[in-house]
C-alpha cells in the first residue's frame, strides 16, 4: 500500500498544470499546417510506444476484463473527441481562454453525478455552479464576439471530458492507471487508423495525412511525449496524495496557460475574460472545498 507524502503529490500535479499548456501550445502551433486527424493519431500512438516499456519493466499487464474492457473502449472514445475538440478550438480561441471555458466541466460532473448517478449535491454547491457558468459566459463573449461559434467548442470539451471522467470512476479501482492508459492509447490507434483505412483515395481534408517537415515532425513528436508525461504526472499524484487536496492544484492549468500563451502567443485575455476566469476559478475552489468538507463530515460518522 503506498503511504500518501502529500508534497510530492502536489509537486507532480504541478508538474501536469506545467505540462498540459505545453502540449496544447504545440497543438496550436501544428494546427495551421498539420491535419487535426494526424494530431490525434501521433499523441495516441505516441502515448501507446512510450507507456508500454513502463508496463514490461514494472511486470504490469495489458490484460482487462471484458466489462472494463467495453468500459475503456468508451472512455477512449470521449478522449479522442475532448482532445480533438479541444486541439480543433485552439486553431480560433487564444490559449487561456480555451483552457478557461473547458473548466466549466467541474460544474458539470457535479450536476451530472446529481441527475445520473444520484449524488448528493446541496443547494450551495448548485448555486457555485450558476455562479461558475456565469464567469464562463464572461470568458466566452469576448472570444464569441471576435470568432464566432467555434468559441462555444470548449464547451463541448468541458461536457465530452465530464462524462470521461465519470466513466474513468467505473474503472479506476479495477485497472491500474498506466496499463488504462496504455491500452487506451492502443485502442484509439486502432480507431484512428480505421478512419483513415476507410477515408483512403478520399480527397477530404478530414482524411489528409502529410509528411512534416523537420521543425513540425520535432513538434509532433513533442505534443506524444507531453501529452503522455503530462497525464502520468497527474496519475502518479493521486497514488500520493488524496484527491480533495490536488484538486485546487487543478486550477494552476489556467495561469500556467496564461503565461506559455503570452510566451509564445503573445496573448493575454482581455478585462472581462480576466473577470471571468477569476469567478470561474472562485467557484471551483468553493465547490471542492464543500466536497473536502463533505467528505470529513462522512468520515467522522463512520
Amino acid at each position: 500500500m503506498t503511504v500518501d507524502r502529500p508534497v510530492l503529490g502536489i509537486a507532480l500535479m504541478l508538474g501536469f498544470c506545467a505540462l498540459a499548456p505545453l502540449g496544447d501550445s504545440i497543438a496550436k502551433l501544428l494546427g495551421g499546417t498539420i491535419p487535426l486527424g494526424q494530431l490525434l493519431i501521433i499523441r495516441f500512438g505516441a502515448q501507446f510506444l512510450l507507456l508500454l516499456p513502463i508496463i514490461w519493466l514494472t511486470k504490469g499487464t495489458l490484460r482487462m476484463s471484458g466489462r472494463v474492457l467495453r468500459l475503456t473502449i468508451i472512455r477512449t472514445v470521449l478522449h479522442i473527441i475532448g482532445i480533438g475538440t479541444m486541439f480543433y478550438a485552439l486553431r480560433f480561441l487564444p490559449l487561456a481562454d480555451a483552457i478557461a471555458i473547458a473548466f466549466v466541466m467541474p460544474f458539470i460532473m457535479l450536476l451530472l453525478g446529481k441527475l445520473v448517478l444520484k449524488e448528493q449535491v446541496g443547494p450551495r454547491r448548485l448555486a457555485a455552479c450558476a455562479v461558475g457558468f456565469v464567469g464562463t459566459l464572461l470568458v466566452i463573449q469576448p472570444s464569441f464576439a471576435a470568432v464566432g461559434a467555434p468559441a462555444l467548442l470548449p464547451l463541448i470539451v468541458a461536457l465530452v471530458f465530464a462524462l470521461f471522467m465519470l466513466v474513468t470512476r467505473q474503472v479506476a479501482k479495477d485497472c491500474d492507471p498506466i496499463s488504462l492508459q496504455a491500452v487506451s492509447g492502443f485502442v484509439a490507434t486502432l480507431i484512428l487508423g480505421a478512419y483513415f483505412l476507410l477515408g483512403s483515395g478520399s480527397d477530404h481534408p478530414a482524411f489528409e495525412l502529410i509528411i512534416p517537415n523537420q521543425r513540425d515532425a520535432i513538434l509532433l513528436a513533442a505534443i506524444g511525449v507531453l501529452g503522455t508525461f503530462a497525464h502520468l504526472l497527474m496519475t502518479w499524484s493521486l497514488r500520493f496524495a488524496p484527491s480533495a487536496t490536488l484538486a485546487p492544484m487543478q486550477y494552476l492549468e489556467i495561469p500556467f496557460a496564461t503565461l506559455v500563451g503570452w510566451l509564445v502567443f503573445n496573448d493575454l485575455p482581455n478585462g472581462l475574460a480576466a473577470i471571468g476566469i477569476l469567478i470561474t476559478v472562485c467557484s471551483g475552489l468553493y465547490i471542492v472545498a464543500r466536497e473536502h468538507a463533505a467528505e470529513r463530515v462522512v468520515v467522522s460518522e463512520i
